[in-house]
């Protein structure tokens, strides 16, 4: 549990008002780690001992919640931002906002599509880190078609500092496909030529950067699915909670991932040999 300031501790655990917290306070009946309370301190019960009147106050287990939202263009996905006009938090209803959540991973600025919420720590680690390898799949607009030697290229992959930058699959977007996804966005847009790009990387701004490398600027991006879970029905700057079957099935897709990668067998040493010569190195 987050430190909360002490007086929403008190009052969430069914001990009295906020403002009856604060008098609490005030007068002395409240003790941290066994000293005095002070009125607007910070504290989190589950490592902290508070006392009221001679009781502990409990840790209030907090309520997991798990929101996907359609986000659009022009967003910034951050919990605050001072600078920005506005940020995907503030798309989200009241009550999403209480729950105190939080961007699974990010989407740029001008990006749009698919963007999960929680405030469940282990799930978020479970879709973000690379050892899971949770695919997440977009749709790229681009203003004219990707030349063959230019798929070459991005399957291949692409050098960057980070390393070798691949794409899991590139291929065009069908027509049900590009139907479907002018159904997602405002405004539509289906003049692009639209490509469907999986990753299982997630390094910054990572499809942009590649199809720059190439010669072709991105013009729209639009991620339509994480794991198991694709943007359906949910309009731009729409939201809604995910069901408790979406929620297991995305644990369950990054399980599995990493269960399915077994490591490769050692290469045994090869014979020597009596005559100079030089190893080539494997290409990649």
């Amino acid at each position: 549990m987050a430190r909360e300031r002490l007086q929403k501790v008190i009052a969430a655990a069914g001990f009295a008002s906020r403002r009856g917290a604060e008098d609490l306070i005030k007068a002395g009946r409240v003790s941290v780690d066994g000293r005095p309370a002070a009125l607007g301190e910070q504290a989190d019960p589950e490592i902290q001992r508070i006392v009221v009147d001679g009781k502990v106050v409990p840790a209030i287990p907090v309520v997991r919640a798990y929101w996907l939202l359609n986000k659009p263009a022009g967003v910034v996905s951050t919990v605050k931002d001072r600078h920005a006009e506005r940020t995907v938090i503030q798309l989200l209803p009241a009550d999403a906002r209480e729950d105190r959540l939080y961007p699974v991973g990010r989407l740029d600025e001008e990006s749009e599509g698919l963007l999960l919420f929680t405030n469940d720590g282990a799930w978020t680690d479970l879709l973000l880190h690379p050892r899971y390898g949770v695919e997440r799949e977009y749709m790229v607009g681009l203003d004219r078609s990707v030349t063959k030697q230019q798929k070459l290229a991005l399957r291949g992959g692409i050098e960057f500092e980070e390393g070798l930058a691949r794409v899991d699959a590139l291929d065009d977007a069908t027509p049900a496909q590009v139907r479907k996804l002018m159904g997602l966005l405002e405004p539509p847009h289906p003049e692009y030529r639209w490509y469907r790009v999986v990753l299982a990387q997630g390094w910054k701004r990572q499809i942009r950067r590649m199809f720059d490398e190439v010669g072709q600027p991105v013009r729209r991006l639009v991620r339509v699915r994480v794991g198991t879970l694709k943007l359906t029905d949910v309009g731009a700057g729409a939201s809604r909670r995910l069901t408790s079957h979406e929620v297991r099935q995305l644990a369950a897709c990054a399980r599995a991932e990493t269960s399915t990668r077994v490591k490769a067998p050692k290469t045994p040493p090869a014979p020597a040999v009596h005559e100079v010569g030089r190893e080539l190195d494997p290409t990649r």
